[in-house]
């Protein structure tokens, strides 16, 4: 039996309850709005339940006992058993306990919950379709609404996640025993976190990428560190090629992955004169790699082809991205967009602010996007985390910058943990001093990063930087350090 189709009505209806919807639901019911939210998977979306928070979760437990095991020079002597099902679990209760308390959170400030699909039947109504037979749907009419459906793994040719040995970065999370061999195609963020996960568990990792080396997106000289670290782990790097099909080897268990040349130029890069890391020998071969699965991290696209958004108007670009103002309106004023489906850069605490943000707007409260001290990480071994400009990006926007750096080899602190590489970069003006970036890697970057982010955000210069006494010894004196660097009175460190 079919449940009657109902209509309800909100002053702001949210869809998707990920770190941007959330939040945005939260907020808008902190300022005495009405406000509906609509999930159709799991409160707290991709980030807690398939991305950001069991990664971490499994990169914790991998680190654990890989460097239990590795820690000779410590005089401790381990050979610590893996038990993959076991962590898995461990992580899926960390999830557990944090979606949980997005549902608690969200019905305590006085959000109404509804799970289903929704997709726009006009500019002021959508539709919800419920899971389940005989659950029905109903019309949901709003005044605001905000879009959050964040991202989904990009599929590739040849290679459908439907297929059993072709993984996404969720079903690579969710596995119950360690793979014997892996391919990783895609050396962006998503890749590297994962071979080092996979690699410090035993698994034989090899990571083909198209383009000329690890980590694209972000400097070679951060990048570097993070390549070399996963080489020591066993991770084999195959730079400028694409994966073009897998097959099922006659009299093998496991899959064999074909790749060709993607063509890619070995141009010195720009940033030091760093060459790419193509191996020449290769450049004209097909390659083929044995594994027992591939999984697949080349890209996100954002989740808007479901929606229905040309009902209400909505504009998307040509990758179904939906433009926004800094008030994160879309280019209909009562429709927002937030997190992925927003566009890059595809981070949950952007996301998030963009969330605060659109309630505030909606509430009728002074509120603006701001992305110039928009930090970002990567949770690789070392960490790497950048905010702000870099100095190329400095001297671009007219700038004349100074640069100050510091080696986590030179800092007592890293000595301590055994975690040495790396090194912290702040970019400055070269007339008022103003923080203008800064670019990080080594242990524990993603946290030490949030100094350097308050710094732009509140104009500091590098002498507020140096003159503010840090805790010793402590991984954040690097931060202090770099900005001496910068003023030519660094204590720990040669002056450039």
């Amino acid at each position: 039996m079919v449940v009657g189709d109902i209509e309800t009505g909100t002053d702001v209806l949210v869809i998707g309850a990920g770190p941007a919807g959330y939040v945005a639901a939260i907020r808008a019911g902190q300022l005495d709005l009405d406000v509906t939210l609509v999930e159709r998977d799991a409160y707290g979306g991709t980030c807690l339940n398939h991305g950001c928070i069991p990664s971490k979760a499994l990169l914790s437990a991998s680190a654990l006992a890989y460097d239990a095991g590795h820690a000779e020079e410590m005089g401790i002597h381990a050979d610590p058993a893996i038990d993959l099902a076991k962590m898995v679990d461990w992580k899926d209760g960390v999830v557990s306990q944090l979606t949980g308390g997005v549902e608690k959170l969200c019905k305590a400030n006085g959000v109404t919950l509804v799970e289903g699909t929704a997709h726009f039947a006009d500019e002021h109504t959508v539709r919800v379709s419920h899971g389940g037979d005989g659950q029905g749907s109903e019309s949901i009419r709003f005044e605001h609404a905000v879009v959050a459906t964040g991202s989904r793994p990009l599929e590739i040719p040849n290679f459908s996640f439907d297929d059993d040995p072709v993984l996404d970065s969720r079903a690579a999370l969710s596995l119950e025993s360690v793979p014997e061999s892996l391919v990783i195609v895609g050396a962006g963020y998503i890749g590297m976190e994962l071979a080092g996960v996979f690699a410090r568990v035993g698994t034989d990792v090899t990571v083909v990428e198209m383009l000329e080396r690890a980590l694209p997106e972000y400097e070679a000289d951060l990048a570097r560190p993070v390549k070399k670290r996963a080489e020591e782990l066993g991770v084999d790097f195959h730079f400028g090629r694409t994966a073009t099909e897998w097959y099922d080897p006659p009299g093998t268990d496991g899959i064999r992955v074909v790749t060709e040349p993607a063509g890619q130029a070995t141009e010195t890069e720009a940033d030091g004169g760093t060459t790419a890391e193509t191996d020449e020998s290769e450049a004209d071969e097909r390659l083929e790699f044995d594994a027992t699965k591939v999984l697949v991290a080349v890209g996100r696209v954002p989740v808007t082809d479901s929606l229905s958004l040309e009902s209400a108007g909505v504009e998307t670009d040509e990758r179904g991205f939906v433009g926004t103002d800094d008030r994160a309106r879309t280019n209909v004023s009562h429709i927002f967009a937030v997190g992925d489906v927003a566009g890059e850069p595809m981070l949950a605490h952007k996301g998030s602010m963009e969330g605060q943000v659109a309630a505030a707007v909606i509430a009728g409260e002074p509120a603006a996007i701001d992305a110039q001290a928009m930090p970002a990480a990567v949770f690789t071994d070392p960490e790497i985390a950048t905010v702000g400009l870099t100095e190329a990006a400095a001297e671009e926007e007219g700038f004349d910058p100074v640069v100050g750096q510091f080696p986590f080899r030179a800092s007592g602190r890293a000595l301590t943990t055994g975690h040495t590489d790396g090194f912290v970069r702040i970019v400055a003006d070269g007339e008022s001093g103003f923080v203008l970036g800064a670019q990080l890697v080594g242990p524990h970057a993603s946290e030490l990063i949030a100094e350097l982010a308050l710094a732009i955000e509140l104009g500091a210069t590098l002498e507020d930087v140096a003159a503010t006494v840090h805790t010793h010894p402590t991984l954040s004196e690097a931060v202090m350090e770099a900005a001496e660097n910068a003023l030519g009175r660094a204590i720990h460190t040669l002056n450039r």
